[in-house]
């Protein structure tokens, strides 16, 4: 897809939620069983109709215990993952692995790193099975999807950077393709990247067959046996 496609597409994903997404990705694939999102509960800090669409750019963190290097070496790497953040293609997205896992404690999410990572780097939004905290301070306009909400960021710094990482069983390479919403968040593969906008029209004409009447008032069981016929004709 050209520059001009993968912008219109991206202006379409932000009027998607998430769940629209996956629908629409079984749909380019012609079968069920894509599992490239998010497989648990997560909690969402931002607007409740806010939407993440944006190309990864990807690092893992870990904060329940101190970090073993020099602390020069330690904030060497921060400003390298800052130069990181601030490089790529957009919109962007911070795709942050937590690999203390179910263990996280220290957020890495809060007023300050939010909204750096908004106002300098241009990223729209963060996606991490890591700690958000700072709820109320949040910037608008800047949603992060997260692990869990904490108070302390305790020991979290950058492990490594660019490198792939997974969250809740989504696996992100750098650049990949991300939506997230306060369902979760999806990774579109890059082959189902250009049959999106194709997928979306089939699926919304195939739900309009079931959902338009249905939104006109109640009908009848013979009148729905006849619906879901030619939905389920439509969607295959």
């Amino acid at each position: 897809m050209n520059t001009s496609d993968i912008s219109t597409l991206i202006d379409r994903l932000h009027n998607c939620d998430t769940p629209t997404v996956c629908n629409a990705i079984e749909a380019a694939q012609g079968q069920r069983g894509f599992a490239g999102f998010t497989h648990r509960t997560i909690t969402w800090a931002g607007d409740k109709d806010a939407r993440i669409v944006g190309f990864a750019r990807t690092a893992r963190i870990a904060g329940t215990r101190p970090p073993t290097e020099p602390p020069d070496e330690i904030r060497r790497r921060r400003m390298a993952y800052f130069e990181a953040m601030n490089a790529g293609p957009r919109p962007g997205v911070a795709v942050i692995e937590d690999t203390d896992g179910d263990a996280a404690i220290g957020a890495w999410w809060g007023e300050v790193h939010a909204l750096v990572h908004k106002g300098v780097f241009g990223l729209s939004g963060a996606v991490t099975n890591g700690v958000v905290r700072d709820l109320g301070d949040l910037p608008d306009g800047f949603p992060v999807l997260a692990g869990s909400v904490g108070p302390s960021h305790d020991f979290v710094h950058v492990r490594d950077i660019g490198t792939p990482v997974t969250i809740f069983g989504m696996t992100v390479t750098e650049g990949d393709l991300i939506h997230a919403d306060r369902h979760g968040a999806v990774c579109i593969p890059a082959d189902v990247i250009p049959k999106m906008n194709v997928a979306l029209d089939r699926l919304f004409a195939a739900e309009a067959v079931v959902l338009d009447p249905l939104k006109e008032g109640p009908v009848d069981f013979e009148t729905f046996k006849a619906l879901w016929a030619s939905f389920e004709k439509a969607r295959t």
